[in-house]
């Protein structure tokens, strides 16, 4: 089943514009959530606004938008202001710059789109997209739509390009304001270490390999109490303790980590000895053999 467009927009680059649709890069449905209801007749409730100062429920005519500007103190703008001054919404992915891949980092992702050819731009979409690719590089552009301008990183996957929507930089949290005192490595410790890492490392990421374990969990439990039946919740697992010997933890670790993969892996010297059954099956093909011929 084809994926279906949610929006459509150009990239930009110099004088050349390439028209574009985008497509949501997530399942719907994947999250699972619930409903507040009565707890006398199991009704959905609705939701309602409360003024304090009046105590009483405000209907959706009589709500306005303010900006708190200092405590308790609003200004106070009209919808027809708002809308004023909104970002207009061209959908022009403008291209700004092109850098390396690995120069942007993750912490500021905040959302992807798949980006697919609209009609009449299938040549120079696949152009940009094997340069980048080639180039190694990803390109930094400015989108702007739904009244407003946002930050956005296109980057090449596969044979198509993918928009990545960034945050700002004054959106990130700087990590100095994270308290991270010093703390002296001993070689064996750091050795170790890197033993493990290594013994888990991959040369590719393959997501498919990874489900949500306790969303499937909990799915199985809404089915069961669907069905009427008694569903009894085990207690979750006891926190680990704190860790005391760092080398130990380590070696164990290790020791625990390599125990799959000597089951999955036979000896060298197994490897060379021929099954045990073998003879005695190959002395009976020939006694029948010898039976059918007399």
């Amino acid at each position: 089943m084809s994926a279906r467009a949610i929006s459509s927009g150009n990239i930009s680059f110099g004088l050349v514009s390439i028209p574009v649709k985008l497509y949501s890069t997530t399942q719907p449905g994947s999250g699972i959530s619930f409903n507040l209801l009565h707890r006398k007749c199991n009704s959905r409730l609705k939701q309602q606004y409360i003024c304090p100062t009046d105590n009483e429920i405000v209907p959706r005519d009589d709500m306005v938008k303010g900006y708190e500007f200092s405590k308790d103190q609003y200004v106070i703008f009209t919808d027809e202001e708002l809308k004023a001054i909104e970002e207009q919404s061209t959908k022009a992915i403008e291209i700004t710059e092109f850098v390396p891949a690995a120069k942007v980092d993750p912490i500021y992702f905040e959302g992807s789109y798949y980006l697919g050819p609209d009609k009449g731009g299938e040549r120079a979409y696949r152009l940009l997209s094997e340069a980048m690719q080639q180039a190694g590089q990803v390109a930094v552009a400015r989108y702007s739509a739904r009244g407003r301008q946002s930050l956005v990183m296109v980057r090449p996957m596969g044979k198509g390009l993918v928009m990545e929507q960034l945050r700002y930089a004054d959106e990130v949290r700087p990590q100095s304001e994270v308290d991270i005192p010093d703390a002296e490595l001993k070689d064996a410790e750091l050795k170790l270490a890197m033993q493990f890492v290594g013994q888990l490392a991959t040369d590719e990421f393959h997501p498919e390999n990874y489900r949500d374990e306790h969303r499937n969990r909990l799915l199985d439990i809404i089915r069961q109490k669907a069905e009427g039946q008694t569903v009894t919740v085990a207690a979750p697992e006891a926190p680990r303790a704190q860790i005391i010997d760092l080398m130990e933890a380590l070696k164990a670790s290790l020791a625990q980590s390599a125990k799959p993969a000597a089951k999955a892996e036979p000896a060298a010297g197994d490897a060379r000895k021929p099954p045990k059954r073998a003879p005695r099956a190959a002395g009976e093909a020939q006694k029948k053999a010898k039976t059918s011929k007399g």
